[in-house]
């Protein structure tokens, strides 16, 4: 049964068949009941790139990503994705990942934009004024930030609360005792970065601590950078007594480092990682911040984007969600 069928069994023209389908609100409900009714009897079944076209759809979501070597080994990232694929899948849509290097990304979003090829688009890796935002926002193209920026548009986001995350392990580690603790962030342009960045100080400065910058250390995103950061922490006289590390893959290179050291991690020196590491990866029940039901996070980051098309106002697609501190065996009184 096709639709030029459909529309002759009942004497209607194809054009209000194809309209009461799609959901046209010039339609009646009346007409619309008995359409939906007759093409469910006859097993119809739309075209989906007929459709797509009728409504000046695609029915694709879009994720354009400068991947890093670590980002497919990254179980968050995987999650986070999957859930995404999940939401899309229950809607009869599909999603795009589009890698592109990070001199070129900008260029990609022109082409995506400019070409139509998406509905929407899914903004990670936040940077504090970001360009892809402001541009996504001035040319109409509906989207969702995985993250927020300082931007002034009002727009859709999805985030996690970075500073109240960070708030709980600096509080945790003063509660054991400890006064000199180090940090190690990844890249300083990220939001995300300087959000946990900027709660360190002021939960060290509000808890009485003094903040050494040479007990701060960046750029660490990955375990060979997590490694060196905590390689150049140990050597500091005095060094930490405790060391927060605000990504879980450099988290990893950090654990590796006190183990090489011959540190015993939470008497010698204690350690929170941001994010749940695999325990096959450190080997050790570390005390972490984590970012629960990361599912259901790309799940949310894709009803939002939905919602969105459909009209709702970004002032209402805005969420914040909570961070939590799992103890573990790695964060322990100060060493006398």
């Amino acid at each position: 049964m096709n639709l030029k069928n459909l529309a002759k069994t009942l004497g209607i023209s194809e054009t209000t068949v194809s309209r009461a389908l799609n959901g046209y609100p010039e339609v009646s409900e009346r007409t619309r009941e008995r359409v939906l009714a007759a093409a469910q009897a006859a097993g119809y079944r739309p075209n989906p790139m007929a459709r797509s076209l009728a409504v000046g759809r695609t029915n694709i979501v879009g994720i354009i990503y400068p991947l890093m070597p670590n980002d497919l080994a990254d179980p968050m990232f995987i999650d986070i994705v999957g859930g995404m694929s999940e939401a899309l899948e229950a809607q009869q849509m599909d999603m795009m990942i589009a890698p592109a290097s990070a001199t070129n990304e900008f260029h990609t979003y022109e082409r995506m934009v400019k070409g139509r090829r998406i509905d929407g688009l899914v903004v990670g890796r936040t940077k504090p004024f970001d360009e892809r935002i402001a541009y996504l926002a001035q040319q109409g193209m509906p989207f969702v930030a995985h993250g927020r920026t300082q931007l002034n548009q009002p727009h859709a986001w999805f985030d996690y609360d970075n500073e109240a995350g960070m708030r709980l392990a600096v509080e945790r580690l003063a509660q054991l005792g400890h006064q000199r603790i180090g940090l190690i962030s990844a890249t300083p342009d990220l939001n995300f970065v300087r959000q946990r960045v900027e709660s360190f100080q002021h939960a060290m400065q509000a808890g009485g601590l003094a903040v050494d910058p040479d007990n701060l250390v960046d750029n660490a995103h990955d375990r060979r950078a997590g490694y060196q950061a905590m390689q150049r922490l140990l050597a500091r006289s005095p060094r930490p007594t405790a060391v927060i590390v605000d990504n879980h893959m450099s988290g990893v290179g950090a654990v590796r480092a006190l183990l090489d050291a011959g540190i015993a991690i939470g008497r010698d020196m204690s350690l929170i990682v941001w994010g749940v590491m695999e325990d096959s990866l450190a080997g050790h029940n570390v005390t972490t911040v984590v970012q629960p039901d990361p599912r259901g996070a790309g799940a949310k980051m894709i009803h939002m984007l939905l919602a969105l098309m459909d009209g709702t106002p970004v002032t209402d697609l805005q969420e914040l969600w909570p961070c939590e501190l799992l103890p573990g065996e790695s964060a322990g009184p100060v060493p006398h």
